[in-house]
């Protein structure tokens, strides 16, 4: 049995189940996936007060109309920020995990903006007496690196993709990262693949081994179809 197999069996809802109304990664999200039975996938960020935020973008500007990085704001301004003209704020992870309770499976991806261990490390610290079950993933192969020797129990995983319409990484690291070329080393107990660039052999050589892969991130049930010949499970904006 995978280490992961909890993430195998039902599509997982990115950011929550959100919507026109519902803004991603809010509380609400949450709560509606929770009620759906849906595997949640979140980000998680550090800000410059030490708290972890659950939010995807470095920059405030898409989701709360503020320029500004999140990684540089504090919890007071945090706590005057609403997400996309609704009255849901930027929630903290320690929020987030009352709200999903055990219900449904976690999938939390670290985000790629502190020194490797610093976010995980209070990630974990915030997990430490959840009871439900959780996977941590992230682009960064530092951050599974750190997984790996402190927190090993833990399933990690190995986020990627060919990085031709994704900016999460920095150049330098796009081929080592498209090719999955850390993962002898750190071991992930799966890898999560965007979609646009599947097939690719590294990622079906890992798959043939016995890595299960996630795809991300799926909106349309013709997407759904075609990523499945590929992956052994989805991400998918709403559900199909």
């Amino acid at each position: 049995m995978s280490k992961i197999d909890f993430l195998l069996h039902s599509p997982i809802a990115h950011r929550g189940l959100h919507s026109d109304k519902v803004p991603e990664n809010s509380l609400t999200a949450f709560q509606k996936a929770v009620e759906g039975r849906f595997p949640i996938e979140l980000d998680v960020h550090m800000i410059k007060t030490g708290e972890v935020v659950v939010f995807h973008d470095d920059n405030l500007k898409r989701m709360c109309g503020i320029d500004k990085e999140i990684a540089k704001c504090t919890f007071t301004e945090i706590r005057e920020m609403y997400l996309k003209h609704t009255r849901e704020r930027v929630p903290l992870l320690s929020e987030v995990l009352p709200v999903i309770n055990g219900k449904v499976p976690l999938l939390i991806e670290l985000k790629y903006d502190q020194p490797a261990g610093k976010l995980e490390a209070a990630v974990i610290e915030a997990l430490k007496n959840y009871k439900g079950k959780y996977a941590l993933q992230s682009f960064s192969p530092l951050a599974l690196r750190w997984l790996k020797k402190h927190a090993p129990e833990i399933p990690r995983g190995q986020l990627s993709s060919d990085f031709k319409n994704c900016k999460d990484v920095s150049s330098i690291m796009k081929p080592a990262l498209k090719n999955l070329w850390f993962s002898p080393i750190n071991k992930p107990d799966f890898i999560s693949y965007d979609i646009r660039a599947l097939p690719n052999k590294n990622v079906e050589k890992a798959r043939a081994q016995g890595t299960p892969v996630l795809g991300w991130t799926v909106s349309k049930i013709a997407q759904s179809q075609e990523a499945l010949k590929h992956c052994d499970n989805i991400i998918c904006e709403e559900i199909l």
